[in-house]
């Protein structure tokens, strides 16, 4: 899947990956997909607790090669 945007939060900690993605979902349209790269280690909970609350769909949650987190989520 090749998402709309991709935001590299990389080196922010909490709430900071929480509000950029937040702003950046906002200037998405409907159904359009963000990808997230953060390396603060409560991320991945982070955006399961954002994404149920929002009514967002988190499709995906892993961590990669480097060690940082990839969460990859569409606007409702």
């Amino acid at each position: 899947m090749t998402p709309d945007r991709l935001i590299d939060l990389s080196g922010l900690n909490c709430p900071l990956p929480i509000l950029r993605a937040k702003k950046a979902l906002a200037d998405m349209a409907s159904g359009a997909v963000l990808e997230v790269i953060a390396t603060d280690a409560g991320a991945p909970k982070d955006f399961e607790a954002f994404c149920r609350q929002t009514g967002n769909a988190l499709l995906e949650s892993t961590t990669t090669a480097e060690g940082k987190f990839r969460m990859v989520l569409r606007r409702k």
